[in-house]
């Protein structure tokens, strides 16, 4: 079988597996290449997560082991062990390491727009006030 698109090839899941929490009790356990590989067609694709295709194991299974993964710093942990590892590697360029601002999402808020209501609640104290912004 060929390997598909967004999912981890042998050597690229060898890196990663020793950084995997092993699960120490309860029952089976979902795949972990497989439920990974599902996360990252989830990220790489923009679909809903149920919308996750059946090889990757039932959805709520890959979004549960996402959060999880989240919170318990997984996700952390594996890029910092790569960015170790491609540095050593001498495969790093320090000078161009950055985030794709594309996908870095910000409210209008956040980009100076003005509010609400801002404008309203500086006349009602200005009125209150005596000022001469009331009109």
């Amino acid at each position: 079988m060929s390997q598909r698109r967004y999912e981890l090839s042998d050597e690229q899941f060898a890196l990663i597996e020793p950084l995997l929490p092993v699960p120490t009790r309860g029952p089976q356990r979902a795949d972990d290449r497989a439920t990974l590989n599902g996360i990252f067609w989830k990220l790489c694709s923009g679909a809903p997560w149920r919308d996750i295709p059946a090889r990757y194991g039932k959805w709520q299974t890959v979004y549960e082991r996402f959060r999880r993964y989240r919170e318990r710093g997984v996700f952390d942990r594996i890029l910092a062990a790569l960015h170790l590892r491609l540095a050593a590697d001498g495969n790093l360029d320090f000078a161009t390491w950055m985030i794709d601002g594309t996908t870095v999402r910000a409210s209008r808020h956040a980009a100076g727009a003005r509010k609400r209501g801002i404008r309203r609640a500086r006349l009602k104290h200005a009125s209150r006030s005596g000022g001469a912004e009331a009109d």
